[in-house]
């Protein structure tokens, strides 16, 4: 990788992550992925009360099938107990395939729970922030949301099993997503800077196209 694809692949991680002030909620919603530490950051959150109760969401998907025993939102869950979060605290949502799903199946799971949601924070990967805000914009929008993440770096401290390149490959194909999903219906339309389109285009052309759409 060179010193550009890096300064390229800056800006796409800079626009996908949100940076916000946490604020007390009445749930956590921990998105799947290959990334155990998410589950590592939900604990700690619940450990200092911001929320009474954390969903893991998520099957098992392209990164995780047949690599895991458990789905997703199991590991997850398995981790944060781990790490010291309470059973009680937890639910499991394991049927989710994608981030729609997540959202969707989470509230679904709330309500058919009669759990009152009225603000949620989402806890996901650093550069899955954005995906998991225009989505809940678009399925969940009635709950205020903030977010959190690891502290987690593309080029310093990507996940294990996971090189740099392949994390600036995953940034590449969910900007792609934000681009192209509200045509779809997936997720609500979000601003996109000329700066960060430039990137784009630029690290497709230099082949970082592993996780674009077919």
């Amino acid at each position: 990788m060179t010193e550009e694809d890096i300064e390229l692949a800056q800006i796409l991680w800079d626009y996908h992550r949100i940076d916000e002030e946490l604020v007390k909620s009445d749930l956590i919603l921990g998105l799947g992925s290959y990334d155990l530490r998410v589950a590592n950051r939900c604990a700690e959150l619940l450990q200092e009360s911001w929320a009474p109760l954390c969903v893991f969401s998520g099957a098992q998907g392209n990164f995780t099938i047949g690599k895991w025993p458990k789905s997703e939102a199991e590991m997850f869950a398995d981790r944060a107990v781990e790490c010291g979060a309470s059973p009680d605290q937890i639910l499991i949502e394991p049927k989710a395939t994608h981030t729609g799903e997540n959202v969707q199946f989470t509230r679904a799971l709330c309500e058919a729970k009669e759990i009152e949601v009225q603000s949620v924070i989402l806890v996901a990967k650093p550069n899955m922030t954005r995906r998991g805000l225009s989505t809940m914009q678009q399925f969940w929008p009635e709950a205020s949301v903030c977010f959190s993440y690891p502290d987690t770096h593309f080029l310093h401290s990507p996940a294990e099993g996971h090189s740099p390149e392949d994390v600036v490959s995953e940034l590449v194909g969910d900007f792609q997503r934000i681009v192209e999903y509200p045509k779809l219906g997936y997720q609500a339309e979000q601003p996109v800077p000329e700066q960060a389109m430039t990137a784009f285009d630029e690290l497709v052309k230099r082949g970082y196209t592993a996780h674009l759409m077919q």
